[in-house]
């Protein structure tokens, strides 16, 4: 199936039901361009062809993604014959007996799980350079980052190895990478997916799942397979008006849209990303939108910490029960420097500075959605930074330049996890080097409708869907 990385899943998904394709072909398909592309990327790090095949030899059930090739994230989604990694080299000794429901969900779907795709150690950095795989590279340019923590995922698509995939976002991470490929990343609002069985909420709220796709209506058909509570979810997001699916083409209206190209940790913001910013303004003014400058009111430094000691605690909890599992406390040998230092830092943090942290990022969520009565949509830049090279952030530098860095790539990312708003990153822009840059569109809490409408019409008005890297082996690639 030579035209393959054409088709969006839902695309693919038709031409099975229609009979116009087999489920064993498309696969052959995305083994295919697994290999041709997976040397030169180290986007997939976990083969599940063999896991694949047996799921094809059992029968697939009828869902709306049936026989349509797919890959979760090295992290996390638990799914027994599938052992996940986590981007670690302590992750933990026994493979998992239970199954996350969101995998239970994309089984259900028909989906053909292939594989697991690269992440940094636990998800703790913005791109994917993990000691355990090595580094994950952009196909768009093999010099620069594909973003983390879904990096794997980001490349995978941008490659046309599957047509969407599993990822997860604490504070950017489906974001960051859609925006460094070139693709569209939904991070849906706090509570529309579950984290059941083991997890009522991942870093207190901030993090969840979703894919990254190269459609918005895959994104949108996506969302609408996983939304809605298991039982015994601490809290869920509100039920949607109607299916996700049917948000694609409908009129967004005149939507009020506030433009920022400040980031809300206080870091600095290089030029051309605002530039962009201002240019997606624009196009939002040309398609019948209000845009004006606006910011909801956040102290960068104080919203910084605040996060900094959440996530901190969060993994000191997983070191301790890490080395619980593995019967020794964790080492260099066995954890990245930052991992460390942070988990470090998390011991140090006492109840009452945790509880401090929670309420302070919560009294953010109360001033953000009292700035949404005021405006439908927030515009930004994704990251304060251009999509940057490989090691211009790593888990292995000093602390205090990590850190820097760090709130730079997260600068207009994390207030979202941290107030539980959906966001998503669009690919509007790239730069000379031949690297996509993307916008941020955020929304109140459980109106991924309004963003999901809005998406559509700016894939309408300068459409992504079909630019593609360069291809590797034909020594077109940077």
């Amino acid at each position: 199936m030579k035209d393959y990385d054409q088709y969006d899943a839902v695309g693919l998904a038709a031409l099975v039901a229609a009979r116009k394709v087999g489920a064993e072909e498309l696969l052959q398909a995305a083994r295919e361009r697994l290999e041709r592309w997976n040397p030169v990327l180290n986007a997939v790090t976990v083969d599940g062809m063999g896991y694949a095949e047996q799921a094809l030899r059992g029968g697939l059930p009828d869902g709306p993604f049936t026989g349509v090739p797919f890959l979760l994230k090295d992290l996390g989604a638990a799914c027994p014959g599938l052992p996940a990694t986590d981007g670690s080299r302590f992750n933990a000794p026994e493979p998992p007996r239970h199954t996350d429901s969101i995998v239970r969900r994309f089984l259900a779907s028909g989906l053909v799980i292939a594989g697991r795709t690269n992440s940094p150690e636990y998800g703790l950095t913005t791109t994917t350079e993990p000691v355990r795989h090595g580094p994950t590279r952009n196909p768009w340019n093999l010099a620069f980052s594909a973003g983390g923590s879904s990096g794997g995922a980001a490349a995978a698509v941008a490659a046309g190895i599957v047509p969407a995939a599993h990822a997860s976002d604490g504070g950017g991470s489906i974001r960051i990478p859609a925006s460094s490929c070139g693709l569209f990343g939904l991070k849906p609002t706090r509570g529309r997916i579950s984290s059941a069985p083991l997890y009522g909420e991942s870093w207190s709220g901030f993090s969840t799942s979703h894919v990254i796709s190269r459609s918005v209506r895959d994104s949108a058909a996506f969302l609408d397979i996983l939304h809605g509570p298991e039982p015994g979810d601490p809290y869920a997001a509100p039920p949607p008006f109607r299916p996700f699916a049917e948000e694609v083409g409908a009129p967004p209206g005149v939507l009020r849209i506030a433009l920022t190209t400040e980031p809300f940790t206080g870091a600095p913001v290089d030029p051309q990303v605002a530039a962009n910013a201002r240019d997606a303004a624009a196009l939002c003014r040309d398609l019948g939108h209000t845009v004006e400058e606006a910011a909801p009111p956040v102290d960068g430094a104080a919203f910084g910490e605040a996060v900094a000691d959440i996530i901190a605690v969060h993994t000191a909890t997983l070191v301790a029960w890490l080395e619980s599992m593995r019967g020794r406390e964790a080492g260099p040998d066995d954890l990245e420097p930052w991992t460390l230092t942070i988990a470090e830092q998390g011991r140090g943090v006492s109840s009452v500075r945790f509880q401090t942290a929670i309420e302070h990022v919560h009294r953010i969520g109360r001033a953000l959605g009292a700035f949404f009565e005021g405006f439908d949509l927030i515009l930004s830049p994704v990251q304060a930074v251009e999509t940057p090279k490989l090691g211009w952030v790593d888990m292995q530098q000093p602390p205090d330049l990590f850190r820097e860095r760090i709130f730079r790539t997260v600068g207009f990312t994390a207030l979202f996890n941290a107030t539980g708003c959906p966001a998503m990153s669009a690919p509007l822009h790239w730069s000379e080097d031949g690297v996509p840059q993307g916008t941020q569109f955020a929304a109140p809490l459980g109106r991924e409708d309004v963003l999901i409408r809005l998406a559509a019409q700016l894939e309408e008005a300068r459409p992504w869907g079909r630019k593609r890297p360069p291809d590797p082996v034909e020594g077109s690639a940077p």
